[in-house]
């Protein structure tokens, strides 16, 4: 359901390779969710460092909601740099975890698949 590599890297050079690879790979980063920033801007004490990326190849995600504008709720795609137990780590939910509880279309199945890869790869190039 998920996939979660280690790196010797720290959050903020991990989270820097991360955006390279995005790019390489012909995504775009849409946001990043500081979340020990928010929290602790909000009062309440966090103290990870986790930071969480909206990424989105937005060809591919027309084509999928194109197909099933219901697939919406899943976009755009999330990979987490975060720290845990002293080590960093980059992570996601599997997409096509999610998404075989929405459909049983063999076609979005198919493109889902295809965009999970991506990002394994995105992530695996970030490490």
């Amino acid at each position: 359901m998920k996939y979660t590599v280690e790196t010797k890297k720290s959050v903020e050079q991990a989270s820097e390779d991360l955006i390279q690879s995005v790019t390489d790979h012909e995504f775009g980063v849409l946001h990043i969710h500081n979340l020990k920033e928010t929290l602790n801007n909000k009062g309440v004490e966090f103290t990870n460092e986790c930071r969480v990326f909206e990424v989105c190849n937005p060809y591919k995600a027309k084509n999928i909601m194109d197909k099933d504008i219901n697939l919406n709720l899943v976009l755009p795609c999330r990979i987490s740099v975060y720290k845990e137990n002293e080590k960093t780590l980059i992570g996601m939910i599997k997409p096509i975890s999610v998404v075989l509880h929405l459909t049983d279309s063999k076609t979005l199945i198919s493109l889902v698949e295809d965009v999970e890869k991506t990002l394994i790869s995105i992530i695996n190039k970030a490490i």
